[in-house]
């Protein structure tokens, strides 16, 4: 139930640690196929395709992304959160090869803009989730 709850949400939250081992929370959007977790750099517009968050995780590749559902009707909500090691991976064969799933995610607008930028490949080493309701 966790994990198919997490790979349907739309979005997840990415922590990462800074240097100076400070929290690091950006919102991305990924692909999740069994225990391996996707996010590339797309073409959502940002100042530079050198993000803070590759920089962090070549330096420290413990990660956590976060994804929820927030509902008034408090007996729905939920939360998920999948912790493991990222790696990062620059455009090339390798990378290609590990993005159909995304592709196939968000057909709208991948299929319009085909992510061009490195991504990170996370390996999933523990799931951990909560919800009001079994």
């Amino acid at each position: 139930m966790m994990r198919r709850r997490f790979g349907q949400a739309r979005i997840a939250r990415l922590a990462t640690i800074t240097p100076r081992d400070g929290p690091h929370l950006v919102p991305v959007c990924f692909a999740l196929d069994r225990d391996r977790i996707i996010t590339v750099v797309d073409a959502k517009p940002k100042s530079t395709t050198s993000l803070r968050r590759l920089d962090n995780v070549r330096a420290n590749p413990a990660v956590s992304l976060l994804v929820d559902h927030w509902d008034e009707d408090w007996t729905q909500l939920w939360w998920v959160r999948a912790d493991g090691r990222g790696a990062v991976l620059d455009p090339g064969a390798e990378l290609d090869a590990l993005l159909a799933p995304l592709h196939e995610k968000y057909r709208d607008k991948y299929g319009l803009h085909p992510p061009r930028g490195p991504a990170i490949v996370i390996d999933v080493t523990r799931w951990v989730g909560w919800s009001a309701s079994v």
